[in-house]
């Protein structure tokens, strides 16, 4: 005992605190001393005099938790509890399982009690009496929350909950609990907390120690930022930099699988979107999330699939990765003509078209060799390779030119025979490369390259199957056909609907002769192909004052028998209601087409059909956006229908707003661009007409689905119609005919260059009130994928435009209300 005196006066000196930080330096031995040591200190009786009369208390040993007093009465000292212990937080478990805030109050309490009360190293007590269950922790939670929400905003609690609010709040508070910022919260941490932010006195069975019972996983008396983290079920998910953003690409038709790279402990169920609508829940026919991955799965790709995805853990929607999802189609070609006999000296051009993703490369062979090292002088490849003009051509220019596309995805080929003969082939005449004009006295077919009928079908001429004339004699016996809508079947027939008669006809293209009548509901005014099916929608009036409004069917249109109509769904459905429909074109690499839309008058939706059944499928409202729609586009690319909304009470044009076709829902407005929506052939170019504005907007599409802002032109034309020509000069690339609704002129616009023209010279177009069946009072028509020609109408004569030179060609006259055109090419 002796030996260690120099350990006895330190402790008696310096207290039991400088006592432990003196510990790295005592030798090993000293160790059976000191908790002999400890022992007797506990028990031993302390010398106390705390009423400051020292000498009288001078020689008075009192307990721990006892103080010495002189009595008033007997003038002697005397040991009496303490009053008070000094306000330190240093929390203790007796053996009495109660809970102390410090060594002095479990003395104090020891000698008020009278009983002998010792300090235990087990935390029991900091549990034990008070139950605290589930709800109530779930409480004691929320309320530290909402406590940290008013320290940390100045206005007190925020009314939003998301996960990324309750990740800071969570994060903050772990930090106000580490006093001493070590990364742990402890015991005596969570005691101070309490007793500063009186939290000891609530109104249910938890406090902050219950932190510890229910969320110190590995039961180590500390809490970590992890485990606070995770009793209040806030997450942490990680995401490496480069996996922010991922590039998928897959062949149109395959599958595809989107992984999502979000990581984490409990990671929560893995959230996609598309366009910012929430893929999981729409049980849709291609897209899944099946499994426990979280990954999406695409079963068959199209082209509508392609674009951004999102992926994010419920709940954790700051932290998200985008996908991109690229999708290659094969080359599809068509060449023209695939043969051609010419004689020496003249010119002759071989042309080919190819369409796919990425666009693809063309190089041609002369008769399975490449003609690239000795390409002949007289040879030009123009359009990017897309043709081969012959400037003169010679013998030896003979064979069989074939045009091979290729890009990643595939490729693609096919033959385009030149014959040069001294004596070159006569054929008979060809009934194709004609367009066929619908006007007051009949039908003409006109050869466009040397501006001429070539054969006139009279109003008063007889129909093959019933023997009556085409247009029949009105009661003044006079005769006036009345057209109003046709459709080209395959380079077959040509559908034209006779509102007034309330019947289509069926023209033999071949025969060049009309073979049926086909009866329909009152007022046939539109009529609407659907290859994909091969059949004919017709819409019809009713009246003249679309009172009863209708949609028929004329199915196997193609077919050798006679044609007849059949409702689309009884009298009273979604079918019978009908102002407008749209069923989307096809084109070369997109052959088919399974969904279109209906339109009610007056009414902000969509009503999506299904080609094939002829059946009603859903309602897309467009409430939310106050459209109702009057006309409508769409591309492939990316699968959006641009709709076009009836200008509101003040004449005044709305947004266009965008629908996706994959999860049939409104993804927003198309910026600020407004008007009649047109979509080029490849899908690659919107051009909306505003006459509000007197605006035509283009925007580009691209492979990725990206719909990107190009160009404005201003004009007052008022735009009726719009088609698009393939470039001459560029390989997918377009030019753009408008005509005018009231004006002579029509516009040209070069879409890749801006380039834009007004081609003069025609008349005036058909009065609007003398086409009542749609506001499409002058259209222009083109000739085809190789046409080189497009024809638009005046009120009393047809204005053929030479689209290689871009200026008018010529004029055939005597050709009233010519306003229904149909262009039947052989390419």
């Amino acid at each position: 005992l002796f030996k260690n005196w120099h350990i006895v006066l330190f402790c008696e000196l310096f207290g039991l605190t400088l006592l432990l930080a003196a510990l790295p330096y005592i030798e090993t031995g000293d160790f059976v001393f000191l908790h002999l040591f400890f022992s007797l200190w506990f028990i031993s009786p302390v010398y106390y005099g705390h009423d400051g009369l020292y000498g009288s208390c001078e020689k008075k040993y009192c307990g721990r938790g006892e103080q010495c007093n002189v009595s008033k009465e007997t003038r002697q000292p005397v040991c009496v509890c303490l009053q008070k212990c000094k306000p330190n937080y240093i929390p203790v478990c007796g053996s009495d399982g109660k809970f102390y805030e410090n060594h002095c109050e479990l003395h104090r309490s020891a000698c008020l009690q009278k009983a002998k009360i010792y300090i235990t190293h087990s935390k029991e007590c900091f549990f034990r009496g008070k139950t605290c269950n589930l709800a109530d922790y779930s409480r004691l939670k929320s309320m530290l929350l909402d406590l940290e929400s008013q320290r940390y905003f100045e206005e007190g609690s925020v009314q939003q909950n998301t996960m990324s609010l309750k990740r800071l709040l969570v994060g903050n508070m772990f930090k106000y609990f580490d006093v001493n910022e070590d990364g742990l919260v402890d015991h005596s941490e969570l005691g101070q907390v309490m007793m500063q932010d009186a939290l000891d006195d609530d109104l249910f069975d938890c406090n902050l120690f219950d932190l510890l019972q229910y969320d110190d996983y590995n039961n180590d008396q500390l809490l970590t930022q992890k485990e606070l983290y995770t009793a209040f079920q806030v997450i942490e998910l990680s995401l490496r930099e480069d996996q922010k953003v991922s590039v998928t690409t897959v062949t149109v038709g395959l599958s595809a699988v989107l992984s999502c790279a979000i990581q984490g402990n409990l990671r929560p169920p893995i959230i996609w979107k598309r366009n910012g609508i929430i893929l999981n829940f729409l049980d849709l026919e291609d897209i899944n999330d099946f499994g426990d991955d979280g990954s999406l799965y695409i079963t068959k790709v199209t082209m509508i699939h392609l674009g951004n995805y999102t992926c994010h853990a419920f709940g954790y929607d700051e932290l998200f990765q985008t996908h991109i999802l690229q999708v290659n189609v094969p080359p599809v070609i068509r060449v023209y003509p695939e043969s051609q006999a010419q004689e020496p000296g003249v010119t002759a051009s071989l042309k080919c078209y190819a369409d796919g993703i990425p666009n693809p490369q063309i190089t041609w062979l002369k008769n399975g060799l490449d003609i690239s090292p000795r390409f002949p002088k007289q040879l030009t490849l123009l359009a990017n390779g897309g043709e081969i003009h012959i400037k003169s051509v010679r013998y030896e220019d003979t064979g069989a030119y074939t045009c091979i596309a290729k890009n990643e995805a595939g490729v693609d080929e096919d033959i385009s025979s030149l014959f040069v003969e001294d004596s070159a082939r006569k054929t008979r005449l060809s009934v194709g490369n004609m367009f066929y004009v619908f006007s007051d006295d009949g039908i003409a077919i006109i050869q466009p390259t040397g501006c001429e009928i070539q054969r006139q079908i009279k109003a008063s001429d007889k129909i093959v199957a019933s023997y009556e004339e085409i247009c029949p004699r009105g009661e003044e016996e006079t005769v006036q056909c009345i057209w109003a809508s046709a459709v080209n079947i395959r380079n077959k027939y040509i559908y034209i609907s006779q509102p007034t008669n309330n019947r289509i006809l069926i023209l033999d293209i071949q025969s060049q002769k009309v073979l049926q009548a086909v009866s329909t509901d009152p007022v046939p005014v539109k009529l609407q192909y659907d290859k994909s099916h091969d059949q004919v929608w017709v819409l019809s009036w009713g009246d003249m004052k679309k009172t009863n409004p209708t949609l028929q069917v004329i199915t196997q249109a193609s077919g050798h028998r006679d044609h007849h109509t059949i409702h689309t769904q009884p009298v009273g459905k979604q079918f019978d209601r009908v102002n407008e429909f749209f069923i989307p074109p096809t084109n070369l690499i997109i052959n088919h087409i399974r969904f279109g839309f209906i339109l009610h008058k007056s009414e902000a939706a969509l009503h999506k059909i299904d080609l094939e059944t002829v059946a009603y499928i859903k309602t897309i409202s467009l409430n939310n956006y106050s459209c109702i729609p009057q006309a409508i586009a769409y591309t492939h690319l990316g699968g959006y229908y641009f709709i076009h909304c009836q200008a509101n009470s003040l004449a005044k044009s709305q947004p266009q707003i965008i629908v996706d076709s994959v999860t049939d829902s409104v993804i927003g407005y198309n910026d600020e661009v407004s008007g009649t929506p047109y979509i080029s052939p490849d899908g690659h170019y919107l051009v909306s007409t505003d006459e509000y504005k007197g605006l035509i907007r283009v925007q580009s599409i691209t492979h990725q689905g990206e719909i990107k802002p190009a160009f404005d032109i201003t004009t007052n034309l008022q735009i009726a119609d719009v088609t698009f020509q393939p470039s001459f000069t560029e390989a997918n690339q377009y030019y753009i005919y408008a005509s005018s609704r009231v004006q002579t002129d029509v516009l040209f616009l070069e879409l890749s260059t801006e380039k834009v023209n007004i081609i003069k010279g025609l008349k005036d177009p058909t009065e609007p009130e003398e086409w009542v069946w749609d506001r499409n009072n002058r259209v222009v028509v083109g000739s085809g994928l190789f046409g080189q020609h497009l024809v638009t109408p005046s009120k009393d004569s047809l204005f053929i435009i030479a689209a290689r030179q871009n200026k008018l060609n010529c004029e055939i006259s005597n050709i009233k209300r010519g306003n229904a055109i149909v262009w039947v090419g052989e390419a």
